[in-house]
């Protein structure tokens, strides 16, 4: 049957490439969808520090090219096209991409997960005009001016840290009176002479002008959550670091979630509540989402599958 693989792995970031570089030296000739974003949240990280084997550090993107180069040594098959849909209800497994249909008898699923925003209206519409979720990505274009933050966890605290590099001034809004965030990452932020709080408050709208179709932000409508009080705070950029969405909507009614849309795995596995399909890295871990651990629980997947593939046989 054309179109038919023992493994479908479905996205590529350090989990889903993992998965192919094991998948395919076990010679089960996997093909991999890359999806919208090849390499996943690390293509917009700049420097990554932290993976070992890189003492000096490593940009992601060039991270994530030596993941693919690997795959591919072992006959990896990779496709930059993103899944629309899955049907789980039978095997072999269908995976429609571009219209087409591809047949698997097993699937590796690691779609990760993507920024969370407010959901105000004003967000789309500065969107890369001076709004921005990601901070590796954009901060470079706010050098010398003041921006904020908005959140109270790690994310918020790593985003504003980093654009400190570039920023005069970041100013992190956070709803409550203290921060979620690490003890680490606390005293990093509030060590920082660059980085100021608003307590208690809430982004309620991004202002800004439209001048000749050229959009520029100006600053944030603010609420005091106590007092209600509204002012405009005059800032040139809006970054959101409020945590991440799993990007699961294709499986909603097809797999076990939970409450915030992770995948459920059995644990200690990477075994999901379909035989056969497996998930691996962020889009199935809400508590480390590291490459690294995205990495590892690439190879238990890729171990998981080949093992599910020899006992049906």
């Amino acid at each position: 049957m054309e179109n038919h693989y023992k493994v479908i792995i479905i996205g590529s970031g350090p989990a889903g490439l993992t998965a192919a570089i094991y998948t395919a030296r076990a010679n089960l000739k996997p093909l991999v969808f890359e999806g919208i974003q090849p390499g996943g949240q690390l293509t917009i990280t700049t420097e990554v520090e932290n993976f070992p084997g890189f003492p000096d550090g490593v940009m992601g993107p060039e991270l994530m090219d030596l993941f693919r180069k690997q795959a591919e040594k072992f006959n990896a098959k990779t496709l930059f096209q993103e899944v629309s849909k899955v049907d789980l209800s039978k095997r072999p497994f269908k995976v429609y991409s571009n219209d087409k249909e591809y047949f698997a008898d097993s699937i590796i699923i690691s779609t990760g997960a993507s920024a969370k925003w407010l959901g105000l209206p004003s967000e789309k519409e500065f969107m890369g005009h001076g709004v921005s979720g990601c901070a590796t990505c954009d901060g470079f274009f706010f050098k010398g001016l003041e921006i904020v933050v908005v959140g109270g966890g790690d994310t918020a605290i790593e985003e504003a840290s980093f654009l400190t590099k570039f920023a005069s001034k970041v100013t992190i809004i956070h709803r409550r009176d203290q921060l979620r965030a690490s003890k680490i990452m606390q005293d990093r932020a509030k060590n920082n002479s660059k980085i100021s709080f608003l307590w208690n408050t809430e982004v309620t709208e991004i202002v800004g002008k439209n001048e000749g179709g050229k959009k520029t932000v100006t600053g944030v409508r603010i609420k005091n959550v106590k007092s209600g009080e509204t002012t405009i705070f005059p800032t040139s950029g809006y970054f959101v670091g409020i945590g991440h969405q799993p990007n699961t909507k294709i499986f909603e009614s097809q797999l076990e979630l939970n409450p915030n849309g992770y995948i459920i795995t059995k644990p200690g596995t990477t075994l999901t509540s379909v035989p056969g399909v497996f998930a691996a890295g962020d889009v199935a871990d809400p508590v480390y989402r590291q490459a690294i651990t995205a990495a590892g629980s690439g190879c238990a997947a890729a171990i998981d599958a080949e093992r599910f593939l020899e006992a049906s046989h």
